[in-house]
């Protein structure tokens, strides 16, 4: 076997995390970070585990002794999710969830923490509407609360509704000008295609971090440099993502980050090896094991090396395929891309009943991205076209969009629509060149 450098556990594999973002990002956000001094990652990552299971003792050992507490069952939720969050096992999530459905029994009201949770929990799993539903209702009590506030970004940023994300997000940062703040509006604002007020926004959020953020600064950096890395910005890009390792080592998005823009400037033997690492040290990767292995795969593609990379493939479906959370945690379009990648005629029909099941909680580009993707490769292009429209009046500069556009439009042979789609591509990304376009085929 290809993977046998590792052992996959099923339970941290594609781990959904507490703050969701738009475009398939998913970061860590509130966790308890380890201090800026400390330059390893395995100690400082081992040493908030250690110390979120000391925390989440002492409170089962007062729930213990007090089971009609709501207050210490809703600060154990939050651990739980901390700890989801820290090591990439979803089981924590539905430990979370349990906790503080039972903390809001024993104390139906003035209980806003349980209420996140809650609302955390269904974000991870990609339900949003509830998630709002939630957040909402501790803003009816507390119309200030940051977390709140946050997940009111980040579920209508996903559901793409950008006016609302956005209004949110000024009020954010209005209220509390933080480096996560201004990031999370720096997302918003690339969502709907103002891209200086974007770079602004991400530039003015490096101003405001601090000295026990690393986790934090590490998610700002690599966020500014996939927005370099999708305007052909390649050396600005890697400086981004090599200054967020620097900040945390094992940062597993920013790894995988790397290793796509290592793959477009062709140098394999780097991408390699960064998916590798997260091959290797399943503990760290956060969930992110499945974009390891689609990245090695589109490498052994682009290689020549077809049997290796359907092996690959093959990895990542059995466990998909096995996972009990397969409806939750973004894992339906991270399958549906698999199965398109690979080019399997047979797998197209399941590749876009997983799409049309995603795209009625989730409708940011990504999903739209993918959808149209899945239609395209079953023939059916006015369904992809309309699917792509709703996509481009979204307003994001994303050259793979408007490259994909104007394939729909050469199948449907509208000649002059797909050369004005295919300029545009090239205007937001000079460099979106051969290897890019393969990429893109490849789910990349």
């Amino acid at each position: 076997m290809i993977l046998n450098i590792w052992k996959w556990s099923r339970t941290s594999f594609l781990s959904g995390v507490t703050l969701t973002l738009v475009l398939g990002i998913s970061v860590s956000i509130g966790q308890p970070s380890a201090q800026a001094g400390e330059s390893h990652a395995h100690p400082a990552e081992h040493s908030v585990t250690d110390a979120l299971q000391r925390e989440i003792a002492f409170y089962q050992n007062r729930i213990q002794a007090n089971p009609k507490d709501g207050l210490d069952r809703a600060a154990l939720a939050t651990l739980y999710i901390q700890l989801a969050t820290s090591t990439g096992n979803t089981h924590w999530y539905h430990e979370a969830e349990e906790t503080a459905r039972q903390s809001l029994v024993n104390l139906p009201f003035n209980n806003p923490e349980a209420q996140l949770a809650l609302a955390k929990v269904a974000q991870a799993e990609h339900q949003f509407a509830e998630a709002l539903q939630l957040a909402e209702a501790v803003l009816e009590e507390n119309p200030e609360n940051e977390q709140a506030l946050s997940i009111i970004v980040t579920s209508t940023l996903a559901q793409g509704q950008l006016p609302q994300a956005r209004q949110v997000a000024n009020q954010l940062v209005e209220q509390a000008p933080t480096l996560v703040s201004y990031t999370l509006r720096a997302l918003v604002l690339v969502a709907q295609g103002e891209d200086q007020a974007a770079l602004q926004d991400f530039q003015q959020a490096l101003t405001l971090e601090q000295p026990d953020q690393p986790s934090q600064s590490a998610w700002a950096r690599t966020l500014l440099g996939r927005y370099h890395a999708h305007r052909g910005q390649l050396p600005t890009a890697k400086q981004y993502y090599q200054e967020a390792l620097k900040r945390q080592p094992h940062a597993s998005f920013t790894q995988v980050k790397l290793a796509e823009l290592e793959t477009r400037q062709g140098n394999y033997g780097a991408a390699e090896t960064l998916y590798n690492k997260l091959l290797q040290h399943p503990e760290f990767s956060h969930g992110l094991d499945h974009a390891a292995l689609q990245g090695l795969a589109q490498l052994k593609v682009l290689d020549g090396k077809l049997t290796e990379a359907n092996q690959l493939w093959a990895e990542a479906e059995h466990e998909f395929r096995e996972h009990q959370d397969l409806d939750h945690f973004g894992h339906r379009r991270d399958l549906a891309k698999l199965l398109l990648a690979r080019g399997r005629q047979s797998d197209l029909q399941e590749a876009l009943t997983l799409m049309q099941a995603e795209v009625k909680s989730r409708r940011d580009l990504e999903t739209l991205k993918t959808l149209a993707w899945a239609l395209s490769k079953m023939k059916r292009y006015r369904e992809a076209q309309d699917v792509l429209q709703e996509a481009i009046a979204l307003g994001t500069q994303d050259a793979s969009l408007f490259y994909r556009a104007s394939l729909v439009e050469v199948a449907l042979g509208n000649e002059a629509k797909a050369e004005a789609y295919s300029k545009k591509a090239l205007a937001i990304d000079p460099h979106f060149d051969t290897t890019a376009r393969a990429l893109l085929a490849l789910g990349g």
